[in-house]
This record gives structure tokens, C-alpha cells and sequence, in this order.
């Protein structure tokens, strides 16, 4: 269903972005009485209409940072890393501007695929794939699965015969530390991805690989962590894996065609003081470094493929909160409860992630005060922004919008407290529609099948 909704004064598109602040979709402006306007949408007016907690996804922003990675690398394969935010919609937009699909569970590709994205297009990843899972994998005829552990070489060998192969990717462990935080750090031995190149397991691994005729060795897979804003990490992951590259020619006499350097591409979540990936200095350093150690190497370029998720998602969506208490205590803070909280955005608890947010839909003319932003869940760690600026007159029903709310929220949303997961709006030119129903006790209620 698609619903119209008016759309307030807007200042000039140019002052958006000092006037909102970096973490804001390009769409963002502000308007009447303190609204801000998505995609040509009041997000207080959506409020009212489609209720709150809300996530209002502005599909021009999705698309436009989609074509920023195919201008950046032409002649890289782009895919889209599913784990970040996945619904019928988005899969739609990234397979038109011409992005393909990594998944990491037979219910991300069973949902890609029955929104018609081609399976060819869809790289499967994961550390723990069941047999299940690479059966159909196999079925759907999956363009590349990768190798992550020994298990699932000769799970998957017996599941391919040799007229018809399945193209593999192994993933290797580099050992580069990169990341936001230690729980996302996957590019460093110790921890359950991959192969480690020292030591001699991603050897092993690939030679094992090359020794099952079912399995086509398409090349290697590396994914250093998430939240990266810097792009020295994935100079020197290509310099490890061209090495590898280069010694798997010298011991199997064959040069892989294809490299993966895996996403993790960082995004602004405040206005000021943070820092993200540039996209344009990451693709002319990682194609030139490649092209550099493969000649020293002698080896033909491989082809390039990244997997940003978070640098899609992240900046296109901006979570909506209805205040339901503030609280001043005698020691002089002030908490602001809101409808939602880590039931929908675990990255505070999780990670300490930082976010800013905003009151909408209401001017104010008091002052400045701090106050932290809480969720309503039974935890003293639900926290969705701490010491935030926000007017000293803020008070139940207030609306309040956090930007950068696209990726690994609402993936990682869960039902604690059966508080049930919010709805997804994507808005468009002036529309609104609804793209994710809000979660109900109904739904809860309704996968109990016994008593």
C-alpha cells in the first residue's frame, strides 16, 4: 500500500547537510516546526501514520551509494553483504543498479531468491553452513559458496559431481587487525573464520580444495572486520594474498582469477569527529596496490570483488522513537525512556556504539540540556545514546530521530521482552510505503504450538 503524504516547507537542499549533520540521508532537510523531511517525507508525519518505533529507508540513498561503488570500481564485482539489512525491497534495488548478493544463511537466500534476485549472482558465506544449507545452495545453483572450514570441503565435495561443479572461494584469515571493535575483528587468527595463511592451514586448505574435481577453485576470500574508515588494512591484505596467490601457482602450477577483500567499509554515525571510508581513495589504492604485487609477482590481475554492506545501508535509514518518560535523578541526570531500544538497535549494548539524535516534529525555545536516550527494556545496559544534546523541555510524546540506522539494527533486532521488532517504511519523491509490518504479540503468540 502506497500513501501520500504532505510534505512540509524545505529549506534549500544545499544547507541539508550542515544543517542536519553528516550521518543524514543526502535526501534530509529540515522543515516546518523542527520536522525533518526524507526522501520528501516528514518524519513526524510518518509517525503518526505507520507508528513507532519506526525505520523510514530512503530508497534514493540506497541506490545512489549502490552506483557510487560501480562508478568507484568498474571493473570489480560489487556485492551487496545482505547481513547488514535484507528485505524484498532492497534486494530489488541492489540486483537494478547492478549489484550482486552475499548471504550468510538459507534464510537470507531463501528470501533474495524468492524476490527474484538471480542465485548466480549470490556468493554464500558463512562459518557454520549446515548440510542444509549447501544442499540448497546447490539446488538454487548459488553462484559461489566459500570455504570457511575443513568440514565443509568434503561436505560439499559430496554433494557436486564433476560435469557440474560448484565454484568455491576459500577464505583466509590475512592476520591484519582492523575494526571498531574486537568482536568484529576478523581478519587476525584466534577466532573461528577462515584459514590462517601462517602456519600453513590456507595451503592445506587450498590444495585440499584443488584435489576435489566437483569443486572449482575461483580464488580467495578475506573479510578483515567491520566499521573500517581507513584503507591502509586492505593495502595490506592484498599484499598477503597476492603472495598466497603467487605460491599457489609455484606448488599447483594455477593462477586464480578471482580476489575478495570482503566489506566491513566504515560510515559517519555523528556529525562531527567521525570518520568513514572514503570510497573513491579506497578503489584507486586497492586497484593500484593489485595491480602493482601482481606484476612484481608475474601473475595476471584477478578480478576484484567487494562486499560493502553497512556503506549501502547504514546512512539511508533513520530510526524514529516516541519519548515515554524522562526522569531527572538527584544527582543531576536525566534519563529519556523511548518505545524501542536494544530489542531493535543491540550495536549500543553490543559495542558502545555511538549515535546522535534529534527532536522532530516540535519546535523548542528552551535551552540545551544532556540527556541520555534509554530503551525500555529490563536492562541497565539499554542505552541508545548517552549524553546527547537535546532540549531541557523534552517530555512524553516527543519524537525523536536517530540517523545511520540502516545496517545491523534491525538484522540483529531481536524479541526481548516480546516487545516485537518495529516497521520499515521506504520513502520515495513525496511517498511513503510500507515495506515491513510492525512485529505483534499476535506473532509471538502464534509460533507457540503447545502447552
Amino acid at each position: 500500500m502506497t500513501q501520500l503524504i504532505a510534505r512540509p516547507a524545505l529549506t534549500a537542499p544545499t544547507a541539508c547537510a550542515d544543517a542536519l549533520g553528516g550521518p543524514w540521508p543526502v535526501s534530509a532537510r529540515p522543515g516546518r516546526g523542527r520536522e525533518v523531511v526524507v526522501g520528501g517525507v516528514g518524519l513526524a508525519e510518518a509517525a503518526e501514520r505507520f507508528g513507532t518505533p519506526l525505520y523510514v529507508l530512503d530508497e534514493a540513498e540506497v541506490r545512489g551509494r549502490a552506483r557510487a561503488y560501480r562508478r568507484a570500481l568498474p571493473h570489480a564485482e560489487v556485492l551487496y553483504a545482505a547481513k547488514a539489512f535484507l528485505c524484498s525491497a532492497m534486494a530489488d534495488w541492489v540486483e537494478q543498479e547492478g549489484l550482486g548478493l552475499d548471504v550468510c544463511s538459507s534464510g537470507e537466500l531463501w528470501l533474495a531468491v524468492s524476490a527474484g534476485f538471480p542465485a548466480q549472482r549470490i556468493l554464500l558465506h558463512g562459518n557454520a553452513k549446515s548440510p542444509e544449507e549447501l544442499r540448497l545452495a546447490r539446488r538454487l545453483r548459488v553462484g559461489r559458496i566459500v570455504i570457511d572450514g575443513p568440514a565443509e570441503i568434503a561436505r560439499l565435495a559430496a554433494l557436486v559431481a564433476a560435469d557440474t561443479p560448484q565454484k568455491v572461494l576459500v577464505r583466509v584469515v590475512p592476520g591484519i587487525a582492523a575494526g571498531h571493535h574486537t568482536a568484529v575483528r576478523t581478519g587476525v587468527g584466534g577466532q573461528k573464520f577462515g584459514f590462517p595463511i601462517q602456519g600453513g592451514d590456507a595451503a592445506d586448505a587450498i590444495a585440499r580444495v584443488l584435489d576435489q574435481p566437483g569443486l572449482e577453485l575461483a580464488g580467495l576470500h578475506c573479510h578483515l572486520g567491520s566499521q573500517i574508515t581507513s584503507f591502509e588494512p586492505y593495502l595490506l591484505a592484498v599484499d598477503a594474498l597476492v603472495r598466497l596467490l603467487a605460491e599457489v601457482r609455484e606448488r599447483h602450477g594455477v593462477e586464480l582469477p578471482e580476489l575478495d577483500l570482503g566489506g566491513g567499509h566504515g560510515i559517519r554515525y555523528l556529525p562531527v569527529g567521525d570518520e568513514e571510508l572514503d570510497l573513491a581513495e579506497f578503489a584507486v589504492r586497492v586497484t593500484d596496490r593489485l595491480a602493482v604485487r601482481c606484476a612484481e609477482a608475474g601473475l595476471e590481475v584477478p578480478r576484484l570483488i567487494v562486499e560493502p554492506g553497512r556503506a549501502i545501508a547504514g546512512p539511508a535509514a533513520v530510526a524514529v522513537y516516541r519519548v515515554l518518560s524522562v526522569k531527572h535523578t538527584a544527582d543531576g541526570r536525566c534519563f529519556a525512556a523511548v518505545d524501542g531500544g536494544m530489542s531493535d538497535n543491540p550495536r549500543p549494548a553490543l559495542y558502545g556504539s555511538p549515535y546522535t539524535v534529534r527532536l522532530v516534529g516540535r519546535r523548542s525555545e528552551a535551552g540545551e540540556a544532556r540527556v541520555d536516550v534509554v530503551g525500555r527494556h529490563c536492562e541497565a545496559g539499554d542505552v541508545l545514546v548517552r549524553d546527547a544534546a537535546l532540549p531541557a523541555d523534552l517530555r512524553p510524546g516527543d519524537l525523536l530521530a536517530v540517523p545511520a540506522a540502516g545496517a545491523y539494527q534491525l538484522s540483529m533486532a531481536s524479541g526481548y521482552n516480546l516487545v516485537g521488532r518495529p516497521a520499515v517504511v521506504a520513502v520515495k519523491d513525496g511517498r511513503a510505503r510500507l515495506l515491513i509490518r510492525r512485529e505483534t504479540v499476535e506473532d509471538f503468540r502464534l509460533r507457540e504450538v503447545g502447552r
